[in-house]
């Protein structure tokens, strides 16, 4: 499947020879795309699966670009990304409805992710799902509130990441400290990476793409359809507490409910830790399933 991919060179004009080289693979319309998958999916042709994984090389060039700030050779970056882009052709079922480049992202995204931490030796403490969101989020979040200059941030630029990102202020302070020692925002990027420039040219655009959006709202339909289908094992009682107490963006009181259902409030919570785990299990069930209909 990779026999024909370009490869991203170091040295000068290398990323520039690369986007060339790229852009001469045609996109794919709606149409060709889908008989392209259903083709590779059935008979495992790889002329197929050549042409889904190049009209989307430009995909992972892009979001390869996102991540040039934690001082890996680019090369690398893009060739971890192109692994994710196989492995989501491997497993794209076509006939979901969703486009290949939706299903892609997270996969490229997960592959050089995973190269990053493999790669980085300070991110050893990296190893919770809140901690790797903080590795991944920081400089961005730093962008956004106009913290750029080297050294500790100030309390409430910690304060806004930490609540922004659900970690502890300790953690905030702590990574961004290791972080510190990776590249000056001004300093310039290795011939390695690029033709020319700074850091700082490459921070990523904080506008989402339409395809980013996309996938975004594609997700939040699936987990709220999820959601739906799960609650359905509720009863009326135990839905209307569920909803109240953890679907809610002021939740009502235990001591609100009781009156309301005239039970006590020990009743009440019971009902709603019920709710919850009969919820939880529907989902996780539903989750399975999904699983199992996706071929290893």
């Amino acid at each position: 499947m990779a026999q024909n991919i370009p490869v991203l060179t170091a040295g000068e004009g290398g990323l520039s020879r690369y986007l060339d080289e790229i852009r001469r693979f045609p996109m794919l319309e709606p149409q060709e795309e889908y008989m392209l998958a259903k083709r590779y999916r059935e008979h495992e042709d790889p002329a197929a699966a050549e042409r889904l994984v190049t009209s989307h090389l430009r995909l992972v060039a892009k979001i390869a670009m996102g991540y040039r700030g934690y001082g890996l050779p680019l090369g690398e970056v893009v060739s971890e990304g192109n692994v994710g882009l196989m492995q989501a052709v491997k497993r794209f079922e076509p006939e979901k409805g969703f486009r290949l480049a939706t299903y892609a992202m997270w996969w490229i995204k997960a592959a050089i992710q995973e190269y990053i931490l493999r790669s980085w030796s300070l991110v050893k403490m990296g190893t919770t799902a809140n901690q790797k969101r903080l590795f991944f989020n920081l400089r961005r979040l730093k962008g956004r509130i106009q913290a750029l200059e080297e050294g500790d941030l100030k309390p409430d630029q910690v304060q806004a990441i930490a609540t922004k990102l659900g970690v502890p202020e300790e953690d905030v302070i702590s990574m961004n400290r290791r972080l510190a020692g990776d590249a000056s925002l001004n300093a310039p990027i290795r011939a390695a990476e690029a033709d020319s420039g700074e850091w700082q040219d490459w921070l990523v655009d904080e506008s989402e793409s339409q395809e980013t959006i996309l996938a975004d709202q594609e997700e939040l339909d699936m987990r709220r359809k999820l959601l739906g289908n799960a609650m359905s094992v509720l009863n009326d009682r135990e839905r209307r507490i569920f909803e109240a107490r953890r679907l809610s963006e002021d939740p009502i009181t235990l001591e609100d409910l009781s009156t309301e259902f005239g039970v006590s409030r020990e009743r009440v919570r019971q009902i709603e830790v019920r709710a919850f785990e009969k919820v939880q299990k529907a989902v996780q069930k539903s989750a399975r399933e999904m699983e199992t209909a996706t071929p290893a």
